[in-house]
């Protein structure tokens, strides 16, 4: 049976989950490939839980966590209205093709929609065409302003 919850970092269990869930992802090459560094498992729920913009949602199959969708608000200023960015989603690997990321992104729109965002926002590796199929299902789309300035990319700078 699934169950998708409202992770609660004060719960041993789900903040368990929500490592473990991350971890996978981590290893798995559409997240980089390698473990999540001890650092990062020993203060990921201890920072999230500081922090009113930030929550997951946990997939659990018969008890056993199964995806975990890790969500940051932010703020649209076009829109003068908070977005929500999904970081993270992930599902392991012999649930996926279940509807499990489909139930995730399901919950994270109405807390968003509760919370009076105006757009969900996620990045998606250019080779990762399930996860593009599976999104566009859901009905997002790369992002762009003007067709002839192009998509939008997304760029990073370490600190």
């Amino acid at each position: 049976m699934l169950e998708i919850t409202l992770a609660d970092y004060q719960n041993p269990e789900h903040a368990q989950a929500v490592v473990a869930m991350l971890d996978d992802y981590a290893r798995d090459p559409m997240g980089g490939g390698e473990a999540l560094p001890d650092e990062t498992k020993e203060n990921l729920i201890a920072e999230m839980a500081k922090r009113d913009h930030v929550f997951s949602i946990l997939a659990f199959v018969d008890g056993e966590p199964v995806g975990v969708a890790n969500c940051v608000e932010g703020f649209s200023t076009f829109a003068a209205k908070p977005v929500m960015n999904i970081h993270d989603i992930a599902v392991i690997a012999p649930f996926r093709g279940q509807g499990i990321a489909k139930r995730l992104l399901q919950e994270v729109e109405t807390l968003a929609q509760f919370r009076g965002c105006c757009k969900l926002t996620l990045e998606v590796l250019q080779g990762n065409e399930p996860a593009k199929i599976a999104y566009q299902k859901f009905g997002f789309k790369p992002y762009q302003l003007d067709a002839e300035m192009g998509l939008a990319e997304f760029w990073q700078k370490y600190l």
